[in-house]
């Protein structure tokens, strides 16, 4: 096991850990969650023994092997199966000494190390390798490619699968799914859950942690805190912990309030998360969890449009792609204010390709695009990071775009991002990736958009970050189309799916479950001439995706029927709440404001029961619709 006694743990003049305990059992996985500069990396350079405690103790099994994932790579001339080949260090070992008694033709020698051999499973160690590859997004093509040809992204996914390949008792990942899309991370995900031994993974994504982990380490106020289940077990118990301390807090205060009263000067005050409008569904559980997210430095939104068209962009029989080559063919798609599309497709398929088409980055190769009279883009891709004046400030770049306005209304907008006090006025060219990204968010919001194109938003985003982005996100009025590898971003800012592949985009009626299926399938198919694919027998894959077709198309109406109405009262309890939040002002209390009391009053008595008759209507097309799915299912 892993035994972490009275630790403290000091990096310079900071100190990260003090008397900091923890115990983690054989086979046990946890994620390793705290703010930014906390020590989490630091406590894996302690786990490799790449530093010592400053006081207490670290145990583990002096047996256990470690593997750890390296977060660069060299421009090396090996090909990148080899790389990989190289993480199973013992393996390269015994070949190496076969290779010796070999040229010495010591035949003792190569009978044991042919019974080494065997027993590190060296016979299927090639075919391993490429499986792990190919799982990460290689073709077999490039995994014949040197490491130096590939950009620092798919190093890094070289990095993993070397890291993966190495047979350990304790592994260790950190950030693993920063540079992988969403269809790597699904491979990633399934790959851990079978991992025997003991993990240990920092991540910003939290639908990642939960579907690999059944612990949760929490790193604050230089203690660990071990936390049963996935990070939303984590965040609803946190969130619980810190409503109790707060109840307890203003007890104390209110008893000292009572007992030394003659003295006291100040009179405490609780604190209160402010309520964020949220998608219904979501609604009651983002309340719940409100207090987990109290400390957060991040708060913002994007400022409301001026104008707006009642359609934003339009493509009608488009062909997209790159000079002479076509990548998708006869795209239709027209956003409209309030439309909500997440992008899904294999990595390579044109996603990218298309949200640059919309944003005017290429042009078509054929057809037509169609803008609205008002129409007002935000556009985020990773090369924008590369854009930014690394010579000015936060502040500079946005006064640069809002030359007339107050230097303190900007200040002020860049503390919802976290730019504050000297950072707001520090250079971006030592900025970390994750401030950059915050910073060109902050520049798109400034700038009232109508309609939002987000190519990998989250990428170098901190889970609070994220969090922000996501209440930002649900709050917006105009149109957004989100490619993201973060399933819960997806899942809570997104109403409906397209499917790009094989030269199209098309409607995917089905949800991320029926996504990740979709992917398996496809990934059986490509897999399959390479001769990588498992041993499973053998199904009739299209006969199942015509049928899921077939459900999805019997389905459609009624999930339309029940997003509508989860729209309606979306909106209907954003008007109770604007209307309560008026009735919350003391002055419309006053005699002379009789009157729009009484409105708002009225206001509220309407806007409440029109809210309990819609919730009722979509509760009870929920239920339909589950029974309609279970019927068809069963059929």
């Amino acid at each position: 096991m892993i035994r972490l006694d009275s630790l403290t743990l000091q990096r310079g003049a900071l100190r990260l850990l003090e008397d900091a305990n923890l115990t983690l059992h054989p086979g046990q996985k946890a994620g390793l969650v705290g703010a930014n500069g906390a020590g989490k990396s630091t406590l894996f350079a302690l786990l490799r023994g790449e530093l010592g405690a400053d006081s207490g103790s670290c145990e583990l099994p002096a047996s256990w092997r470690i593997a750890h994932m390296l977060q660069e790579v060299e421009a090396l001339d090996r090909l990148a199966v080899d790389y990989v080949l190289d993480g199973d260090r013992h393996l390269r070992s015994i070949q190496q000494q076969l290779e010796q008694a070999e040229a010495n033709h010591d035949n003792a020698a190569l009978a044991r190390l042919h019974a080494e051999f065997e027993h590190a499973d060296g016979y299927t160690a090639d075919s391993r390798a490429r499986r792990l590859l190919a799982g990460l997004g290689f073709s077999e093509a490039e995994m014949q490619r040197p490491v130096a040809s590939f950009s620092g992204g798919w190093r890094m996914r070289l990095n993993l699968a070397q890291t993966l390949m190495c047979p350990s008792d304790l592994l260790l990942l950190d950030e693993p799914t920063n540079h992988l899309d969403l269809d790597a991370i699904l491979w990633l995900e399934d790959w851990l859950k079978r991992y025997p031994g003991t993990l240990l993974l920092i991540s910003h994504d939290r639908d990642f942690l939960d579907a690999v982990v059944d612990h949760i380490i929490h790193i604050e106020r230089q203690t660990l805190t071990l936390y049963r289940g996935g990070y939303s077990a984590f965040e609803r118990t946190r969130g619980e912990r810190l409503a109790q301390q707060q109840v307890m807090f203003e007890k104390q205060q209110a008893q000292r309030a009572h007992l030394e009263k003659y003295i006291a000067r100040f009179r405490a005050q609780a604190t209160k998360a402010r309520q964020a409008q949220s998608r219904i569904k979501m609604l009651e559980r983002l309340e719940d969890l409100a207090p987990a997210h109290a400390d957060s430095p991040f708060e913002f939104s994007f400022r409301e449009a001026l104008k707006v068209s009642s359609t934003l962009l339009d493509l009608q029989e488009a062909n997209l792609g790159h000079g002479d080559t076509t990548i998708l063919q006869q795209v239709k798609l027209q956003l409209a204010p309030g439309d909500r599309y997440g992008l899904l497709g294999p990595n390579g398929a044109g996603k990218s390709t298309l949200i640059k088409t919309l944003a005017g980055s290429l042009p078509l190769l054929s057809g037509t695009r169609q803008s609205g009279e008002h129409l007002a883009i935000g556009y985020f891709a990773q090369h924008q990071l590369d854009s930014l004046d690394p010579k000015a400030s936060a502040l500079l770049h946005l006064q640069r775009i809002a030359p007339d306005e107050r230097e303190q209304t900007l200040r002020d907008f860049l503390g919802g991002f976290d730019f504050r006090g000297e950072r707001v006025e520090t250079p971006v060219a030592p900025f970390s990736g994750g401030e950059k990204a915050r910073l060109a968010l902050a520049l798109i919001a400034w700038q009232r958009p109508n309609l939002l194109l987000l190519d990998e938003p989250t990428n170098h985003l901190d889970l609070e970050m994220r969090h922000a982005l996501t209440m930002a996100l649900q709050a917006f009025e105009g149109a957004v189309l989100v490619v993201s590898h973060d399933r819960h971003l997806l899942k809570s800012c997104t109403d409906q799916f397209l499917l790009v592949a094989e030269g199209r985009v098309q409607p995917f009626d089905g949800d991320l479950d029926d996504y990740s299926r979709w992917l398996a399938d496809y990934r059986s198919a490509q897999l399959a001439p390479a001769g990588l694919s498992s041993e499973a027998p053998k199904v009739d894959r299209k006969a199942q995706r015509q049928a899921a077709a077939a459900l999805r198309q019997q389905l459609a109406p009624h999930k339309k029927a029940c997003d509508k109405l989860e729209q309606q009262l979306e909106k209907a309890q954003a008007k109770l709440s604007d209307v309560e939040e008026q009735l919350g002002d003391a002055g419309v209390y006053e005699a002379a404001r009789k009157d729009e009391l009484k409105t708002l009053l009225n206001q509220q008595a309407e806007l409440k029961s029109q809210v309990a008759e819609l919730e009722e209507s979509w509760m009870l097309a929920l239920e339909e619709l589950e029974a309609l799915e279970a019927q068809l299912q069963g059929e």
